[in-house]
């Protein structure tokens, strides 16, 4: 009889435990947009409800204005990540190939803005937005999530993996700047580029600070300021306002579940690389 590895089976036990109790908020999240609000919070928790409200719930939800939130979401959320991948695969671009004198002074001094606290730019992005009458817009929304520090940090890592002998090659073949970073450089880093691309999406979608400083109009509501709306409008009806969350986590998870092998092996590649 093989020996048993007493301390593995404890740590996949407790391992185990921690998945399931991460489980739990989703679990009751989900099942709570199938009750009716009177079940609610009735204890001990039915994890399957004994009272289906499913159709009622989600149609109450998506007849009340959620398709125009869900919409604004998507638009707001697909142009923010192409923007946003963009510019950091240029900035990064920048910091890793291209020879400048102060280059890797100014990388430390962009990473050392990484230190101050978002919060604490809310107050002067807010004030020039409104002085460029970008405030209750889409455009300032994705304007202001156009660039990210750890994208363009996350996106060095993987051109600093880049052979230098590449980019000589093309500077010899006559290649520009733009020319060796389009058709050189950027297909050399696709995962990385899906890996970042697929975290910007989410970072974005998921985000509820920006839009709920800089959109004051219900038109132009994200998906997260609709739920709470909803929170709002009905007197914080709960069954209500989870089927606006389980509809919301939707493109997460089809976003997640086509590119989790790109995820991963794009954090292989820049944790081995980095």
């Amino acid at each position: 009889m093989k020996n048993v590895n007493v301390s593995k089976i404890v740590w996949t036990i407790i391992m185990a435990a921690f998945g399931m109790m991460s489980l739990l908020p989703f679990l009751w999240m989900l099942t709570t947009s199938f009750k009716p609000e009177a079940d609610v919070f009735n204890f001990p928790i039915e994890w399957i409800p004994t009272k289906w409200h499913l159709i009622e719930n989600y149609k109450q939800v998506w007849t009340g204005g959620f398709l125009r939130y869900y919409t604004n979401s998507i638009y707001i959320t697909l142009t923010t990540t192409v923007i946003n991948v963009f510019v950091c695969a240029l900035a990064a671009f920048g910091f890793s190939k291209l020879r400048f004198r102060g280059r890797d002074t100014m990388f430390l001094l962009v990473l050392a803005l990484y230190m101050v606290p978002p919060q604490a730019s809310l107050v002067p992005q807010f004030l020039l937005f409104n002085w460029l009458n970008l405030i209750d817009t889409h455009i300032g929304l994705i304007l202001i999530n156009s660039f990210s520090i750890i994208g363009a940090f996350m996106l060095r890592q993987f051109f600093m993996g880049v052979n230098n002998e590449y980019m000589e090659s093309a500077r010899m073949d006559g290649a520009g700047h733009f020319r060796s970073f389009f058709q050189i450089a950027l297909p050399l880093i696709r995962p990385g580029l899906a890996t970042y691309a697929i975290l910007r999406f989410i970072w974005t979608w998921n985000d509820y600070q920006y839009p709920l400083i800089f959109l004051k109009s219900k038109d132009l509501f994200t998906i997260q300021l609709g739920i709470r709306l909803f929170g709002d409008q009905y007197g914080d009806i709960y069954s209500l306002m989870m089927a606006g969350a389980v509809s919301a986590i939707v493109p997460l998870l089809i976003i997640f579940a086509i590119g989790q092998k790109q995820v991963i092996e794009g954090i292989s590649l820049g944790g081995v690389k980095g």
